[in-house]
């Protein structure tokens, strides 16, 4: 598991998000899209993109935000692209504002290596007391870029936008593109046999759900002047893959998942180096991260967090094992949260080596993009109807059982800030060509916006789908929503449109 990168990718879609911040490792020339190869995968290009600007908030605040984007190309030299973005604070006092969403952008050349780049984002989200009001934010921008062997450098000028809030600002910034390939098997050729030649996908080797917990300082206050408490439970989603023998670079994202600091999340890039200490059974590391961080009242400031660890992973199965993983966290600048963690994992390998030729069945992955709304309980005791944008994927793990992993952020409803990380399992039965049924469960973190949830949150639902060709479909659904403690219950509806491709499954 430590040194042997495997082709097959986790895409869970926070992580997704946040690829840009380390995608570099993987450019390739920008020519390289739409190839299709005799593995029967096809190639498009894609770009993974990091951007750093100062946004105004009222009263001439300055908040420092990233932004990472993973934009796929839609169709052969037109430039124009599509993909998921997560954007947060990380410098000033705003620590814990984050966005979901997704991005269009088209670019062209222009004289030389010289390009440009206009394109736009819609997301939803907010948080740490900003004026955001419900959530939904808007960013046009137009970007002049230096291009050079996959890679690109540039300035960019955007417009970030709250529609029905207050946050309305225009700046310049400063925004890094690496190119890579997004290898994927079509659809239609889901049944079909077809050989592994690489990694397929967005490209991550393995994927761990973690369990953890945060031991503050007894001194610890919340920003509301309350104490912190001693323990903060977290619930997480970490996906790696593999740099040379021993070296992993990866990203994660995780929530608290209790009552107190509900709200409070992490995204992060991750760097470690692991080796075998038992072959075939005992592996141990170190690893480090850094990106984004706040909410729930956590004293973090501007947002910036560091982590460092030691870990070690048990064997169960060539494709399985057990984590547990010590270590300390804190804030960067002004922030005041220092921490010793804990945690305990379970890693999920994926089994297929990088240029395998084998003929396989493609593992079917969904990816859906959507809007659902239900009546949220608020902490001032009304309940409101809540609006949230929708980003999901699903791997399959049989023909019509699959893992999801899914953000859920407000666009409207006045509960800019709240956001909910959620992951489970479902079921999907085709009825005719045409149409199918599924149903899933999820579990997860919840929190911020004035949203009573308590952290811990379960969703159950059904839905219906219409199949429009073999890689889109369009699906309704219903079902319930509940905390693990409060008042926070309902019903839930949602619209999503989804698109299926492959990913190879080795051999």
């Amino acid at each position: 598991m430590s040194s042997r990168p495997g082709a097959r990718p986790l895409g869970l879609v926070a992580l997704a998000c946040s690829a840009a911040l380390a995608g570099a490792p993987q450019a390739r020339a920008a020519d390289a899209a739409d190839a299709t190869s005799p593995t029967g995968a096809e190639a498009r290009q894609a770009h993974v993109r990091l951007g750093i600007e100062r946004v105004k908030f009222p009263g001439d605040e300055s908040v420092g935000m990233v932004g990472t984007t993973y934009l796929v190309d839609v169709g052969k030299d037109i430039g124009f692209s599509l993909g998921p973005a997560v954007y947060g604070a990380i410098t000033g006092k705003r620590g814990g504002f984050f966005t979901f969403g997704g991005e269009a952008a088209w670019r062209t050349k222009l004289i030389g290596p010289l390009a440009t780049e206009i394109g736009l984002y819609a997301g939803g989200g907010g948080g740490a007391a900003a004026p955001q009001g419900g959530g939904l934010m808007l960013r046009p921008h137009a970007d002049l870029l230096w291009v050079n062997d996959g890679y690109a450098f540039g300035v960019s000028v955007s417009k970030v936008k709250f529609p029905n809030g207050q946050i309305d600002s225009t700046q310049i910034g400063l925004v890094f593109d690496a190119g890579t390939d997004f290898n994927f098997v079509p659809a239609r050729r889901l049944g079909a046999p077809v050989q592994s030649g690489g990694r397929t996908g967005i490209g991550f080797d393995r994927m761990e759900i973690v369990l953890g917990t945060y031991r503050t300082k007894s001194s610890l206050l919340l920003n509301d002047g309350n104490p912190s408490p001693r323990y903060i439970r977290t619930l997480g989603v970490r996906a790696e893959r593999g740099w040379g023998r021993n070296a992993y670079w990866g990203v994660e994202a995780s929530g608290a998942a209790q009552s107190g600091v509900a709200g409070y999340a992490e995204y992060l890039v991750t760097a470690a180096i692991e080796d075998t200490l038992v072959k075939g059974v005992v592996d141990a590391g170190a690893r480090i991260g850094f990106g984004m961080s706040g909410g729930g009242n956590i004293p973090v400031g501007g947002g910036a967090l560091a982590k460092a660890s030691l870990y070690g992973l048990v064997r169960a199965s060539e494709n399985l094992a057990v984590s547990l993983e010590g270590g300390v966290a804190g804030s960067l600048g002004t922030g005041k949260f220092r921490a010793a963690s804990l945690g305990v994992g379970v890693v999920w390998a994926f089994d297929a080596p990088a240029g395998n030729q084998v003929a396989s069945r493609a593992v079917r992955n969904d990816f859906s993009f959507g809007i659902e709304q239900f009546n949220a309980a608020r902490r001032d005791g009304s309940t409101r109807l809540l609006q949230a944008d929708v980003l999901k994927i699903d791997r399959f793990v049989t023909p019509n059982a699959y893992l999801t992993g899914q953000v859920h952020s407000a666009v409207a409803g006045g509960a800019g800030g709240y956001s909910a990380a959620l992951i489970g399992a479902g079921w999907l039965q085709p009825i005719v060509s045409s149409l199918h049924v599924g149903v899933e469960g999820l579990a997860g973190a919840s929190g911020g916006g004035g949203v009573d949830s308590h952290g811990f949150i379960g969703q159950a639902q059904g839905f219906v789908g219409w199949q429009a060709t073999p890689a889109i479909a369009l699906r309704v659904g219903g079902g319930r929503i509940k905390a693990g403690r409060g008042p926070l219950t309902g019903n839930v509806v949602n619209a999503l449109v989804t698109f299926t491709y492959g990913v190879s499954s080795g051999g």
